[in-house]
């Protein structure tokens, strides 16, 4: 039936895909895993910082989208901790990638009210990248249109190890007593703190898991896996991941009453 229903949609324009988007249904905060990038170029012959660079793109028609859409989050898995095993030039054009993104773009999310963020074991980036990191948060703090989170030298197990370091802490300063923790107390001390948890999450390129992202926040978000690489990722294609989301039944395990006849 999803078959089917594909088909149908892929015979549909953007504006008629962009028509059957039911406003009320649309996830509130949606994360993506940005897969692809280096398949690209290679497959075009070209160096594989090719596809990353090609990839800013989609994550320019990405942003304004959600923004037209009133969708109010985006979380983007740009480089996670076991990228630092990368050849050491690839990881150096990416940083540098990095760093041209936000000095160039800086000015446009100021523009369209996006708030920046970075989570991450930020200290382990370049000085020169930190810097432009804390710069474009600096100067976006105070925009409310959207949050746009970037996950750098991210990983999901570290991100719990960090919230229980921090639990240890308020413990041992006094802040806190051991049995007050719990769920809610924890995930005050998570890197996405105080974003609401995904609602939908998409990865790219055909892959089929979440690799190490967001595993305390993804335990009721919705997955859509697309065969599409991330810079050929559009507007046609968010389009149809948003319908898809809008056809789940989402339940948190609870059993839905029966709808009345």
């Amino acid at each position: 039936m999803a078959h089917q229903s594909a088909l149908t949609f892929d015979q549909l324009s953007e504006r008629e895909l962009t028509a059957k988007l039911e406003p009320e249904l649309l996830p509130k905060h949606v994360a993506v895993i940005m897969d692809g990038n280096g398949r690209w170029a290679e497959l075009r012959g070209l160096p594989r910082i090719a596809g990353h660079r090609e990839g800013i793109n989609s994550v320019r028609d990405m942003i304004s989208q959600c923004l037209e859409l009133g969708i109010q989050a985006l979380t983007i898995y740009a480089f996670s901790q076991e990228n630092w095993n990368r050849p050491t030039q690839e990881i150096s054009a990416l940083m540098g990638l990095l760093e041209h993104y936000l000095s160039t773009e800086r000015a446009s999310l100021i523009e369209q009210q996006v708030r920046f963020r970075a989570i991450g074991r930020l200290e382990l980036l370049p000085e020169s990248a930190q810097h432009w990191v804390r710069t474009t948060e600096q100067d976006t703090a105070h925009l409310d249109k959207m949050v746009l989170t970037v996950a750098l030298s991210y990983g999901g197990r570290a991100e719990i190890v960090d919230a229980v370091r921090g639990l240890l802490a308020d413990v041992q300063s006094g802040t806190i007593e051991t049995d007050q923790i719990d769920e809610a107390l924890l995930q005050q001390h998570l890197y996405t703190h105080p974003l609401p948890d995904p609602d939908l999450l998409i990865r790219t390129s055909g892959e089929t898991r979440i690799s190490n992202f967001l595993l305390w926040q993804l335990a009721y978000t919705e997955l859509c896996f697309t065969p599409t690489l991330w810079p050929d990722f559009r507007r046609r294609e968010f389009l149809m991941a948003l319908l898809e989301y809008q056809k789940r039944e989402r339940r948190f395990g609870r059993v839905l009453s029966a709808m009345p006849s």
